[in-house]
C-alpha cells in the first residue's frame, strides 16, 4: 500500500512539474539586442527621454520598460537589451524640440508616441505621425482587427486629413524629416501644419482632441479642427521655414537636401474642405478714430486724425501701398509716430508712402491726418505678402 500511495504522489509531481514545463515553453517572449531611431517634431534636444513600454498579448502595458536618453541634438537614442512578452512595444518621447516654424527651441517639453512591431524593425522612429496613430490602432485592435490592418488604416485616415492619398508609404515609424524623400516630406509638411504658430500646451491640446475626435471612426469630424489645421498652414512662411529647417541640419552636420514639403501643405491648402477663418481684419473705429483701411465708404477731411489700423492674427502679414492722386504731395500728410502700434514705416515722398507689419495676435494702429486734400488717395492692401493688391481702398474727399 506505501508503494502503492508513493508511486502515486511520484506521478501527481511529474504530472505537475511537466505542466509547468509546457506552460513556459508555451509562453512567447521576445527579445532585441538594441533598437534606435529619433524623436522629432523638429528633433528633439539632447538629454530628453525615451521609454519603451512592453505589451502583452492584449496589447496593454505590463509594467516592464526600458528608459534612454537621447544622445544628441538630432533626437537619436538607442534602447538596448530589450526583454518583452510580445514583439510589440509602445514608446513615448518626452523631451524639448527645435521649432522649425518659430526657428527657435520649444519653452516646454512635450510628449510623442509610438506603437510598434518591432519583430522586422530595428529602428523606431517618434513623431507627430506615430502619435495621432496610437489611440485609432489601439481601438481597431480591440474591435477585432488585427495589428497590421490597424497601422494601415490608421496611417491611411490620418493622411487623409491632411489631403494625401498616397500608396506604399512605409510605416510611421519609419520616416524621418531629416532625409530626403517624398514620404518624409509629407511627415514634415504634416508636422509644420500641426506646429502652426501655437505653443508647446496649445500642440499638445490639438493632438489629443485630434486623437479623442478620430479614435472611433477615423474621420476628423469637428469642424473647429479642421478650421485650425487650415488656418496656420495657410499663414506659414515656407520659404522662411525651409530656410530654418537648412540652417539648423547644417549647423548639425546634416547634408542630405530637405526634401518639397512645400507641395504637401499647398496642396493641402488647395484641396481640404476645411474652412480658413483666420482673416486680417479691418475695425471700423480704432481707438476712437474711424480706420481707413475699412472696406466702407464715409466722408474725410483734412485736419482730423484717422487710424491706418488692423487685426492681425499670428503669423499673418500686411503691407499698405499709400499714393495720392497726379501731383499730390505725400509729405503733406502727418503721421503721429508717438503713438504708432506694430508699423513700420517708410516714407517715399513726394509720391508715396508703405506701412508694413507682422502678425502677432493684435491690432496695429497709426493715427493719420491729411493736409491740404488731393483729388484722392489710393491705400493699395497687400495681405500676406500677395504680389498683387488684396484689394484698393480708394479715399476721395
Amino acid at each position: 500500500m506505501k508503494r502503492i500511495i508513493n508511486s502515486l504522489i511520484l506521478t501527481v509531481f511529474l504530472f505537475n512539474g511537466c505542466k509547468k514545463e509546457n506552460n513556459e515553453i508555451n509562453s512567447f517572449s521576445f527579445s532585441k539586442s538594441s533598437i534606435c531611431g529619433n524623436s522629432q517634431k523638429g528633433p528633439f534636444l539632447n538629454g530628453s527621454s525615451v521609454t519603451l513600454f512592453e505589451l502583452n498579448t492584449n496589447y496593454s502595458q505590463t509594467g516592464k520598460s526600458f528608459t534612454t536618453q537621447i544622445s544628441d541634438n538630432l533626437g537619436s537614442f538607442q534602447i538596448n537589451n530589450i526583454e518583452i512578452q510580445t514583439q510589440f512595444a509602445k514608446l513615448k518621447a518626452d523631451g524639448y524640440y527645435f521649432n522649425e516654424v518659430s526657428n527657435s527651441y520649444s519653452t516646454s517639453p512635450i510628449s510623442l508616441y509610438a506603437i510598434s512591431d518591432l519583430s522586422d524593425k530595428n529602428t523606431i522612429n517618434v513623431n507627430l505621425l506615430t502619435t495621432l496613430e496610437v489611440s485609432r490602432i489601439e481601438y481597431l485592435i480591440s474591435s477585432g482587427w488585427t495589428f497590421n490592418a490597424a497601422k494601415l488604416q490608421s496611417q491611411s485616415e490620418i493622411l487623409n486629413i491632411f489631403s494625401i492619398q498616397e500608396n506604399g508609404i512605409p510605416d510611421s515609424e519609419l520616416l524621418d524629416i531629416s532625409k530626403d524623400g517624398d514620404n518624409n516630406a509629407i511627415l514634415l509638411a504634416i508636422s509644420l501644419i500641426l506646429q502652426g504658430y501655437r505653443t508647446e500646451a496649445e500642440l499638445t491640446e490639438l493632438l489629443g482632441d485630434i486623437n479623442s475626435d478620430i479614435r472611433t471612426d477615423g474621420v476628423l469630424n469637428s469642424p473647429t479642427l479642421g478650421t485650425a489645421l487650415i488656418n496656420d498652414a495657410k499663414l506659414l512662411s515656407l520659404p522662411a521655414i525651409r530656410s530654418n529647417i537648412e540652417n539648423k541640419y547644417f549647423s548639425l552636420g546634416i547634408a542630405t537636401p530637405i526634401s518639397n514639403f512645400e507641395k504637401y501643405i499647398n496642396q493641402f491648402i488647395d484641396s481640404t474642405n476645411y474652412i480658413f477663418s483666420n482673416y486680417i481684419t479691418y475695425p471700423f473705429i480704432v481707438n476712437t478714430k474711424q480706420n481707413l483701411l475699412k472696406d466702407s465708404v464715409f466722408v474725410v477731411s483734412g485736419g482730423t486724425p484717422y487710424s491706418i489700423g488692423a487685426y492681425l492674427p499670428t503669423g499673418s502679414s500686411l503691407k499698405i501701398v499709400a499714393k495720392g492722386s497726379s501731383g499730390y504731395n505725400m509729405s503733406g500728410c502727418g503721421i503721429w509716430s508717438a503713438q504708432n502700434i506694430g508699423w513700420t514705416i517708410n516714407n517715399f515722398w513726394p509720391d508715396s508712402m508703405i506701412f508694413s507689419t507682422t502678425g502677432s495676435d493684435q491690432t496695429v494702429d497709426v493715427p493719420f491726418q491729411f493736409g491740404s486734400s488731393p483729388n484722392s488717395i489710393d491705400f493699395a492692401i497687400y495681405e500676406n505678402n500677395t504680389v498683387t493688391p488684396t484689394r484698393i481702398k480708394t479715399i476721395t474727399f
